[in-house]
């Protein structure tokens, strides 16, 4: 059932959200190999990341982002000081914005407009990255997948800002 757009949930859930930063950009270059970190991408519209290897598909899941906070929230879920984002395979990294409050909305970052498109879900390589319980670590801070709108670059410190 619809959320009443007049209700006092709707308006909150609608409400302006506090921008954030990028922190950390990479690109799949292909399927299994290491992230290649780098300062900025362009943003293709409709495709993702120029040099991604999604970025040849036309769906949901162009670019996936995640928080910084909820990299530590996972490293600390795997008895760590810390987690690489590379061995998340995120494409960026963003820090002072709650990635889950741009559900179904779409946003500014660097000069692109994407649009987020769902919830980027662990996959069965975090058992192989971080080990038993790796995938459970990962459930809930996996941060969210969009599609790209609006092409542009998307570099490190670009403002992250809800349209």
């Amino acid at each position: 059932m619809p959320l009443n757009p007049d209700s006092p949930l709707a308006r909150l859930m609608t409400a302006p959200v506090r921008p954030g930063r990028v922190v950390w950009v990479g690109l799949r270059v292909s399927r299994r190999a290491p992230l290649q970190v780098v300062e900025s991408a362009i943003a293709l519209a409709g495709f993702g990341l120029d040099g991604d290897h999604y970025s040849r598909k036309d769906g949901n899941r162009q670019v996936t982002l995640i928080e910084a906070e909820s990299l530590r929230a996972i490293a600390s879920h795997l008895g760590l000081d810390d987690v690489s984002p590379g061995d998340l395979r995120r494409n960026i990294v963003t820090s002072g914005i709650n990635l889950n409050a741009l559900k179904d909305r779409r946003f500014h970052i660097g000069d692109a407009v994407l649009e987020a498109s769902g919830e980027c879900h662990p996959c069965s390589r975090m058992e192989e990255t971080f080990g038993v319980g790796g995938y459970n670590a990962v459930r809930g801070f996996g941060g969210i997948t969009a599609r790209v709108i609006e092409g542009g670059t998307i570099a490190l410190a670009s403002a992250i800002v809800p349209c």
